[in-house]
């Protein structure tokens, strides 16, 4: 599939690389210092290992991180599939809400259920920052 052309300026494109950075990080600390923080995301209703779910999702997150960094051309997709991560992971978010688990210094339900009102934000940093969200909004205006 041929990618859209959709030009993003330095803002766009410095935030951009700044996403995907901070997405590297998060993959390194799924494998190593945050492993038992990121499993206490893991919803209980999940069939499978809390730590075989914070290993697959680490790949995923450092796969598009990298994207986010190098994959220059296929940007608006990487956008595309960082904001559907986000939406899928949100239910971790809201289970650590729900289940008043500490982890990530969020210790109360207050600073958990803050947390929950920055992933719309993620989502819109992914899809902005890579021209997705311009795409998006010229394709329904078609």
């Amino acid at each position: 599939m041929i990618p859209p052309k959709i030009e993003t300026n330095n803002y766009q494109k410095v935030l951009r690389i700044i996403l995907g950075l901070f997405m590297v990080m998060a993959a390194i600390g799924h494998f190593t210092f945050q492993r038992a923080e990121f499993q206490a995301q893991v919803p209980l209703w999940i069939p499978l290992s809390k730590d075989l779910v914070v290993i697959l999702s680490g790949v995923v997150e450092i796969s598009l991180g990298l994207g986010m960094i190098f994959w220059k051309n296929y940007r608006i997709y990487v956008g595309l599939a960082l904001a559907m991560f986000y939406i899928l992971i949100f239910p971790g978010n809201i289970a650590q809400y729900l289940n008043g688990t500490d982890a990530f210094g969020l210790d109360t339900d207050r600073a958990r259920l803050i947390r929950l009102f920055f992933q719309p934000v993620l989502i819109l940093w992914a899809l902005w920052s890579t021209g997705a969200l311009k795409f998006l909004i010229q394709k329904t205006n078609k």
